[in-house]
Formats: C-alpha cells, structure tokens, sequence
C-alpha cells in the first residue's frame, strides 16, 4: 500500500514505530524488574548482548537470534550458579556482566574482516532501523503479550509472595525461566532503538515512574506502556531536531519525564 510504504520508507517513522513497538512490551516487563528489584539482573542480560552479536557473526546466524539463545543461556547459567550460594547473587552478576560484555568485545576484535558500528550497538542507531527490524519487534510484542496475559496471574503471585505462591502450586522456577526468555526478547528488539548498554533504563525508569502514580499493578502496566511511548517519542524527536543519539536521547527524555513526575507528586502531598 502506497501510504504504509512511505512511512516504512522513512526512516525516523520507522524509528518510531519500532520503538514504540519496544515500549509496549518493556513496559510490562518492566514492571516486573521494578517489582523483583531486578535491575541487576537486567544489566548483566543487556551487557551479555554484545557477546550474543559477536556469537552471530562467528557462526552466521541472525543478530536476534545469538542476542536470545546467549541471554536464554547466560540466564539459566544465572539460576544453576545462584543455587550454589557460593557467590553473592551481586556479585555474581557483576562478574558475569562485565565479563560476558569483554568476552563480546575481544571476539569482535578478532573479526576485522567484519565491519561493525560498536556505538550503534552499545547505544542505539536511529538510522539502522528496517522492515525486518520491525517483524522482529512486532513479532517478538505479539509473543510476549499473549505469554504475559495468560501468566499474568502467576507471574503476579510469585512476584508478591513467593512461598505462598508454591503452597497455591504455582510453578515459580518455571515461571522465573519464562520471564528471562522475555527479557531476552525485548533485549534482542530494542539493540537498535537504546543500544546494548541503555536497554534496562528503557525498562526501569518507566516503570519506576508510573508506581509513583499507579493504584494498582494493571494501573502501574499502562502508565509503564505510556510514559515508555512518551520517552520513545520526545527522544527521537530530540534526536532528529538537535542531531543527538537516538538511545541516550530516548533515556534523557524518560528520565525528565521521571523527574517532572516524581516533582510534581512531592509538590501534591505538600
């Protein structure tokens, strides 16, 4: 069609599309990490990203797909080594982060015949953004929505009350393996709006902002999904005005939203 084509043709619309489209599913999410206090966590899925990317190009298999497979693999890794109780789960997390983040950046160095933009990929690149970047993140929102509405309900109880959650015979670890392959979803989709680094401030900061509003978990889930629209817009809006990067752009504009929020909330209870 003559008008979906000129919009798919540009590239800021396609921008926008494609990071509204990450901003209705890591919003959800997001609110889970806010919940569990996962953060941490978050960081060192994102940070074991680039090591996915270099897996891709050694073994020529779609970016997306060595971005999901090493974050599903580090995450299960994740949940063996935890059980240990050798290392504290910080400190864990901090060794695998880092670690997995150097081990990606070595092994593309060894690469030279292969050409890659780092900055894109650590902070985003507004101008890499294609039809097949949008199946990816449409297709990956679709799959992500249906498994969050049919385990909205576990997924809620075992983030409130664990225990309780297994005497109601809930399947918590099983759960806590689906919500790491969502997050390696969102991981692989949003490399190219907020890049490899940036990715869990797309995910907690708005979350963080909506509970300082929301009534309820459903309420927190849709201002999450709004604010996350109001930071994609306003950020590549900065971007394509001020010539800034579209990532850090898109997380600035978050975190005034943030900041004029949790003002204004200070300024009521006053």
């Amino acid at each position: 069609m003559p008008i979906i084509d000129a919009v798919l043709g540009d590239f800021f619309w396609r921008a926008l599309m494609g990071g509204l489209g990450v901003a209705l599913i890591a919003g959800p999410l997001g609110c889970f990490v806010v919940w569990r206090r996962m953060a941490y966590f978050g960081d060192t899925l994102a940070h074991s990203a680039l090591l996915g990317i270099a897996l891709s190009f050694l073994i020529s298999v779609p970016l997306n797909v060595g971005v999901i497979v090493t974050c599903v693999v580090l995450a299960i890794a994740l949940v063996l080594f935890s059980r240990s109780k050798t290392l504290a789960t910080d400190t864990l997390l901090g060794i695998l982060a880092h670690s997995a983040l150097a081990i990606g950046l070595v092994t593309l160095s060894f690469m030279p015949d292969i050409r890659v933009d780092l900055t894109g990929l650590l902070f985003g690149d507004l101008l890499a953004m294609s039809r097949n970047d949008l199946l990816w993140i449409y297709g990956g929102a679709v799959l992500i929505l249906v498994l969050l509405t049919v385990l909205w309900r576990g997924l809620l109880m075992s983030t409130i009350h664990e225990e309780l959650a297994r005497v109601e015979g809930i399947p918590v670890e099983r759960l806590r393996l689906v919500l790491m392959l969502m997050f390696s979803i969102v991981i692989a989709v949003a490399m190219k709006i907020v890049g490899v680094l940036l990715i869990t401030a797309l995910l907690i900061i708005p979350a963080a902002t909506a509970r300082r509003l929301a009534g309820n978990p459903e309420h927190m889930v849709v201002l999450a999904i709004l604010f996350g629209f109001i930071a994609v817009s306003g950020g590549l809006t900065m971007s394509w005005h001020l010539d800034t990067p579209a990532g850090p752009s898109v997380v600035v504009t978050g975190f005034a939203v943030f900041l004029l929020v949790y003002g204004s909330a200070r300024q009521v209870q006053r």
